[in-house]
């Protein structure tokens, strides 16, 4: 399907480049979805969804498709399944619980996983999205990374590459582009990339033996896309990743011979800021879909510009629109069988319940008997535990910040320190431009007095495990990898003995 038959005009092959935004939360009002038309009229290679409603969406998509001269892109960021930004969908655990969940040489465990990326995959093209932004293959090596985190399956390479691999291989067989990212490593950082350019300040070799393996096997799987990450590496070259000839051409397509869509990291994220006409540096580089820039009809004119003046040749815009049309003629048209919404819900609480994992148990903590006994003080992003399960299910439950400095000790002299129990619920969450997976040092340091004071003491992470290593002397440590309402519940039935804690350890920290 050569580009030249399909786009009579220089203009309508650079929109076909573009990923645009498109916010579900806006497509009821007219004049934005005129503005849809408009873009869809010169060409727009696709739109990346954020928000809505599953029903109002998934007509909207239909409807673009039906009129759109070649087939859209329709991406999201769906790490977490549909529900992760659509309303009606399912939300399932994020990549390090799955990985918490299932053993890899365990069958069973095997068969739930392929389970939950193939409900992914259903409810994808049910809505329309055929080009899920998934799987994370980021190693996560720098404990306090603000932005990947939960996000990766493990920090070991391995375990990546092969989570990696069965979600390649049933995404690209259910006819959806796959997207690798964030190449060619995002994990040992403490960065957040949408605010500022990361730098990973580590060997050649070490990227080769960590970062690297995971995408040299989403290469050998057959993924469909990979993501190119805003990232400094000055062992690969001094240019930005997204920016670099060397990363994106010479190993991408060169060493690891990717023969796929490259495309870039969103750009309207300040880690390039400082970089002027970022298009047309990233197309000169080797990138063949710009993904959200600020404003697409100003990113064209920039690129009609760069070949003009000979920066950017005509036939480097051919050679990324013919890789455009031929994996849009990959698409499979969705079947419009019915999904099973309520089968998915109820593997979602499955595999929440197999991630739980124990990191530490000093005997004669657990399971808990007496719920009498029980203390429990939130810490973290107040507005996680605003509605907690354990609310309802522990009568002596206060807020980290409503605490005074001059508490005495929680346990009243006439009650035994040998039955009592304080629970330190701790509540943080990865997202973008929030720049911190953890907790405050004034919040670890109050935590630490309170620990001190109490009898004895459970520790739980509702997020990134990495809290806990600030927390050994805890008599239990356990980590949930989500916030929501059912990691909670599935917590306390684990703590009371209803539930065995089956989630393995994903990480390592010191």
């Amino acid at each position: 399907m050569p580009a030249e038959r399909i786009m009579n005009s220089l203009e309508k092959k650079l929109y076909q480049l573009i990923i645009n935004r498109l916010d579900g939360e806006k497509i009821r009002i007219q004049a934005y979805r005129a503005k849809i038309s408009e873009l869809m009229s010169k060409g727009i290679g696709g739109f990346i969804i954020f928000g809505g409603d599953n029903a109002e969406v998934k007509c909207f998509i239909d409807k673009m498709q039906s009129f759109s001269e070649i087939p859209l892109f329709i991406a999201s960021d769906i790490e977490r399944g549909v529900g992760q930004q659509i309303r009606g969908s399912t939300l399932f655990p994020c990549q390090m619980a799955l990985s918490a969940a299932v053993e890899r040489n365990k069958p069973e465990d095997v068969v739930i996983l392929r389970s939950v990326v193939r409900a992914v995959a259903d409810e994808a093209k049910d809505i329309g999205i055929n080009m899920p932004l998934i799987p994370v293959l980021d190693v996560n090596r720098d404990p306090e990374n603000p932005i990947i985190c939960t996000r990766a399956f493990s920090d070991n390479p391995e375990d990546v590459a092969w989570f990696g691999s069965e979600y390649i291989d049933i995404l690209e067989n259910s006819g959806l582009v796959s997207c690798a990212k964030h190449f060619p490593g995002h994990g040992d950082t403490s960065a957040d990339s949408h605010i500022t350019l990361p730098v990973i300040d580590k060997s050649y070799s070490d990227l080769m033996d960590t970062d690297i393996p995971p995408f040299k096997k989403a290469v050998q799987k057959g993924v469909g896309s990979i993501m190119v990450g805003h990232l400094s590496i000055p062992a690969l070259d001094d240019r930005p990743a997204s920016l670099s000839r060397k990363i994106m051409t010479d190993l991408l397509r060169g060493e690891l011979g990717f023969d796929g869509l490259i495309m870039t990291d969103a750009l309207n994220m300040d880690a390039l800021k400082e970089t002027g006409n970022v298009s047309v540096e990233c197309l000169r580089a080797g990138a063949d879909v710009l993904l959200h820039p600020h404003d697409p009809d100003v990113t064209v004119r920039e690129l009609i510009s760069a070949i003009e003046s000979g920066e950017v040749t005509e036939g480097q815009v051919d050679a990324a629109v013919n890789r455009i049309l031929r994996m849009k003629a990959r698409l499979k048209k969705a079947d419009k069988s019915a999904i099973d919404y309520q089968g998915h819900e109820k593997l979602s609480s499955r595999i929440t319940e197999m991630s739980i994992s124990l990191f530490k148990n000093t005997p004669g903590i657990l399971p808990i008997r007496d719920k009498s006994e029980i203390h429990v003080i939130f810490a973290g992003d107040g507005e996680m535990f605003k509605s907690s399960p354990f609310k309802k299910h522990f009568e002596k439950c206060l807020p980290l910040h409503e605490i005074a400095e001059t508490l005495p000790p929680l346990i009243p002299p006439s009650v035994s320190a040998a039955t009592e129990v304080t629970i330190f619920a701790i509540f943080t969450s990865v997202s973008a431009w929030k720049g911190s997976s953890g907790i405050s040092e004034n919040d670890r340091n109050r935590i630490h007095d309170l620990m001190r004071k109490a009898g004895h003491s459970i520790a739980i992470s509702f997020g990134s495990p990495y809290v806990l290593r600030h927390f050994k002397d805890a008599d239990t440590l356990i980590a949930a990898y989500e916030a929501t309402e059912e990691a909670q519940r599935a917590v306390i039935e684990c703590i009371e003995g209803r539930l065995d804690f089956k989630g393995r350890i994903p990480v390592k920290f010191d």
